[in-house]
């Protein structure tokens, strides 16, 4: 099932549950309002204001989470350009002879690099590309050390790390890529986002009928949007939201290659 389908049916059915638990907290609020005596009900705002709060504290720390790793995935790709830019310019310290393979080389490497996440959300599409990247990142070292054999040694010493850097942000980018919010603080919302809508049901009891339907959807559908960006937001590439215009700075270093 492709992201966008599973991520439909979430918010739908986040909906639809949020609708029946405040149908039936409007139910139970009808049936027992005239029991509530004062006390109790003060007693049950304190209730609604300390789960209602927790509800807020939880989507503004687990939206913030996902900005912050939407903004790191960006970063990445900022700093991929940059090191292979870099790593691109330090073959001139080598040997002429050995120049045009190595360059064609890291024009090769980078178009891979561009593929592994511009075929997303195809995941096997992506650890292809990924595994022929590794395999141009094993041709590109071996052919460097060798031509670094026939140079001073100062190009060593500024082309090895370049080289090191331009590879180390490929394992940053594959982390970043798989990092989300734990599945658990998702349940919790879910759960909450329930516990809340029985509880906003409960108090609307003793409202009217029309003014209680426009509350209902505009609270459901509210809450249900929000998780659904922060879902968005945490799986970029994979639905509305992506990183297409940081990928322009691979692109911009590609053309200069060619």
């Amino acid at each position: 099932m492709s992201y966008n389908a599973l991520a439909f049916l979430i918010v739908i059915g986040l909906f639809l549950g949020m609708l029946l638990a405040l149908a039936v907290g409007r139910y139970l609020g009808r049936r027992n309002i005239s029991d509530e005596t004062e006390s109790a009900r003060i007693r049950l705002t304190a209730v609604e204001a300390a789960i209602f709060g927790l509800m807020g504290l939880l989507i503004a720390f687990t939206f913030s989470g996902a900005a912050s790793r939407y903004e790191l995935r960006r970063q990445l790709i900022v700093d991929e350009a940059n090191a292979i830019g870099t790593a691109y310019l330090r073959l001139d310290l080598l040997p002429a002879q050995a120049q045009p393979a190595l360059r064609e080389k890291f024009r090769r490497y980078l178009e891979t690099r561009i593929s592994v996440y511009r075929v997303l959300p195809d995941i096997e599409a992506s650890y292809k590309q990924a595994a022929v990247a590794t395999s141009l990142q094993q041709d590109i070292w071996a052919g460097v050390v060798a031509a670094l054999g026939e140079a001073p040694p100062q190009a060593t010493i500024v082309t090895v790390p370049a080289l090191n850097q331009m590879f180390d942000v490929t394992t940053s980018r594959a982390i970043a890529a798989v990092t989300h919010t734990p599945v658990v603080v998702l349940f919790m919302l879910v759960l909450l986002g329930t516990a809340c809508s029985l509880l906003a049901g409960y108090a609307m009891a003793g409202s009217g009928t029309r003014h209680v339907t426009l509350h209902t959807i505009t609270f459901a559908l509210v809450l249900t949007s929000t998780v659904y960006v922060i879902l968005d937001l945490d799986y970029p590439r994979f639905g509305l939201i992506q990183l297409d215009f940081a990928d322009q700075a691979l692109l911009d270093l590609l053309a200069r290659m060619k």
